[in-house]
């Protein structure tokens, strides 16, 4: 083409290289502002659209550890208190014993049935005060506790959140239950009463050792649990960062390149700008 002062194809060409370099700095300074190669749909909608499923399944995985962290505490309340129990009603036998012998005067019994009165007042203080948020499950009628796990559909690859009871609610700790067979208003005033005591506190301990391992069990469940969620989230976190964050040493690198780019776009512009004014010696 000719000289022209109407059209500058320089011009116009070294105008379009400084735009495509433009946009691309835009692109870079955002991979560096943000962080993330793939920060909205615009960038990538594919990848993004994973990114946001797998966030998905995250925010879930926080509802689970909260949940197993709740039931945690539950449990671990109510083995503390149940331990407590145990302990109390060791002592409660070995009262007993004492008061089974027919050799003891009466003025001892009295003073032994009252330690034993008290031991057993203390299994009821235990029970009501093993309360976390509203649960006790030292009671009959204490409520349940269940955590939330992680279902995975086999057809469809999705992830569904669905209460899953750990089977440890309403162990019956109350004095009326099954595990507590001692009697509200059990005593050990006679050696007939004493002995008829040892063989109901036998039973007892049996059934506290039974309900001892089911917390326990409950207990190392949930802290599996745990211990599962929490690597599962690190794998997710670490699997979105993969497909979404920017490489910050490549983009640096990168922002370099296209700085000189640029600064080549805006000389080579102002050179095609002074093009048409060759025209004007044609003129002399």
């Amino acid at each position: 083409m000719g000289f022209s002062v109407n059209t500058n194809v320089g011009a116009m060409a070294a105008l379009q290289s400084l735009n495509a370099t433009n946009k691309e700095l835009a692109t870079t300074q955002s991979h560096i502002n943000t962080g993330l190669s793939v920060a909205s749909t615009k960038d990538d909608s594919a990848t993004y659209a994973i990114a946001q499923s797998l966030r998905s399944d995250l925010g879930g995985l926080k509802s689970v550890t909260s949940s197993l962290n709740r039931a945690k505490s539950v449990v671990d309340v109510a083995t503390a208190a149940a331990e407590q129990i145990s302990d109390v009603v060791n002592q409660m036998k070995s009262k007993a014993y004492q008061a089974a012998d027919v050799g003891v005067d009466t003025n001892s019994r009295d003073a032994i049935n009252k330690d034993f009165m008290a031991l057993r007042d203390q299994i009821t203080t235990i029970v009501n005060s093993s309360d976390f948020n509203g649960t006790n499950l030292l009671k009959a009628s204490g409520g349940a506790v269940s955590a939330l796990q992680s279902l995975k559909d086999g057809n469809t690859g999705t992830t569904n959140w669905d209460p899953d009871s750990l089977s440890v609610a309403n162990l019956g700790f109350d004095l009326g239950g099954s595990v507590i067979t001692v009697s509200a208003s059990g005593q050990v005033d006679t050696a007939a009463h004493a002995q008829t005591m040892i063989d109901t506190l036998v039973t007892t301990q049996a059934n506290m050792a039974t309900a001892l391992g089911q917390l326990g069990s409950a207990s190392r469940r949930i802290d599996a649990q745990l211990t599962f969620t929490s690597k599962l989230s690190d794998t997710i976190e670490g699997g979105i960062g993969n497909l979404v964050d920017a490489d910050l040493a490549k983009e640096s690198a990168r922002l370099q390149a296209i700085q000189v780019k640029q600064q080549l776009g805006v000389q080579a512009l102002s050179i095609a700008n002074q093009a048409p004014q060759t025209i004007t010696s044609l003129f002399k």
